[in-house]
């Protein structure tokens, strides 16, 4: 039975004795084999600090605290309605959750803009606003070539791709807007100072409920970012396997020698 397998001597990729060690292997495709087991030169690149990465996960647990009991806030269910009184409180908490995770929320932001100052070159506010011509440049690359794929590869880049920058630079008027409605709302029941420092928020608007609309909607702006956020990170770490998910949690990205010279 041995006598009736075919063994063949292993093939070395790359060496001279592949083509003799395998008549059927063409010199083509030696050297495709050649080129794609070839060593590309990596290097370890320190991009996001731990104070950015302590930011970045307190505000999305405080985003899916504030919109899970934000949405139960503006729907309230109507589960233990057959309950005394005293055995409701359970909506109770929800206020609470939603009112301590948007003070953490808006301090947590405060402290990300003071690190765009103090923070290293991905973590300045200079990678977000928009005020350099090669800005828009690298903007309408990263257009061309994710969202609308004219190109197979476009310029990569070591922290944000500018899309990502102007996408963050617009969410700041989200958050900033998501604020003052919030605070809003909740000047008339806190004796807390710094809600009553938006209470002229409802007279600009017009009405509470028309600021609880907007509160609403931008609940829901806030999820949608949230999913396109999340897709996007998971794409470009599939796309260019450069550790784009692992290092908003040990800081550390992953860069071509010839990505860094650009």
């Amino acid at each position: 039975m041995a006598a009736n397998l075919t063994t063949q001597p292993p093939i070395i990729v790359g060496d001279d004795k592949t083509l003799a060690q395998s008549p059927n292997l063409t010199a083509k495709t030696a050297e495709f084999d050649k080129t794609a087991v070839e060593p590309v030169a990596y290097r370890r690149v320190y991009v996001w600090e731990l104070p950015v990465r302590i930011f970045h996960w307190v505000n999305a647990l405080t985003i899916v605290v504030l919109s899970a009991t934000g949405y139960l806030i503006g729907n309230p269910q109507a589960i233990f309605s057959a309950n005394e009184a005293y055995q409701q409180n359970w909506f109770g908490w929800v206020r609470f959750l939603h009112f301590a995770a948007a003070y953490i929320f808006f301090f947590n932001f405060l402290f990300r803009i003071y690190w765009s100052i103090v923070g290293n070159e991905y973590a300045s506010w200079r990678s977000y606003v928009p005020y350099r011509k090669s800005q828009f440049k690298e903007l309408w690359d990263v257009l061309t070539t994710d969202i609308f794929p004219f190109r197979l590869h476009g310029k990569v880049s070591v922290g944000h791709n500018y899309l990502a920058s102007f996408t963050y630079f617009g969410l700041v008027f989200l958050i900033l807007l998501q604020t003052i409605t919030g605070f809003a709302l909740y000047a008339d029941m806190s004796s807390f100072f710094l809600s009553h420092l938006f209470t002229w928020v409802t007279p600009l608007i017009g009405s509470d409920a028309l600021v609880r609309q907007w509160h609403h909607l931008l609940m829901w702006a806030f999820i949608v970012f949230t999913i396109i956020h999340v897709y996007l990170v998971f794409y470009h770490d599939w796309i260019e396997g450069r550790g784009t998910t692992s290092s908003i949690l040990g800081g550390w990205k992953f860069e071509k020698d010839e990505d860094l010279k650009d």
